[in-house]
């Protein structure tokens, strides 16, 4: 019998998500986006989980940055590609919602991600930049890549976003 594997540890903390609620409804998609970047706002959870920091916001684009790690690994010792997704639906959803009035929300309704190459620990900072490619009246697309320092694609996206309108907003016109 082997010795059991070195474990590692990891501590999370993160702010009550509750507290978007209120912002959320009041706030440009834009002003919004910009509070997290100002860190008016805090990060969401998901974004402390994994290390997502919010680099640049502008109107129809949003960028991120983040530190692939080795707890993000798959057994095929690469960070497991739903984590890449997951910076990438963010970079698009995002993007679109700076485009957004208050009270005005979205939804991913599909979503596809080409990987080009594995994404390591030591693939250094990587970036996520998404911008909003169409947007209608009740669907939008955006796109996004993910790239290294040194300009090599790791991953691109695209996908659609349902518009959300509550019925307080139904007949305001469209962004």
């Amino acid at each position: 019998m082997t010795d059991a594997p070195e474990l590692r540890t990891r501590t999370v903390h993160w702010s009550d998500p509750a507290q978007f609620a209120e912002p959320i409804r009041r706030m440009s998609g834009l002003a919004f986006m910009r509070a997290f970047r100002d860190r008016e706002l805090p990060p969401p959870p998901f974004m402390e989980l994994l290390g997502i920091r919010i680099t640049s916001v502008e109107p129809g684009s949003v960028s991120f940055e983040f530190e692939p790690a080795e707890y993000m690994y798959s057994p095929l010792g690469n960070v497991h590609g739903g984590i890449v997704t997951v910076l990438l639906d963010t970079a698009m959803g995002c993007s679109f919602h700076t485009t957004l009035p208050p009270g005005v929300g979205y939804t991913t309704i599909e979503l596809k991600v080409n990987f080009l190459r594995p994404v390591l620990a030591r693939s250094g900072t990587l970036r996520a930049e998404g911008r909003v490619v169409h947007s209608g009246t009740r669907v939008a697309t955006a796109e996004a890549r993910l790239a290294d320092a040194q300009g090599k694609l790791h991953a691109h996206s695209t996908s659609s976003l349902l518009i959300l309108r509550s019925p307080s907003v139904a007949d305001a016109p469209d962004p």
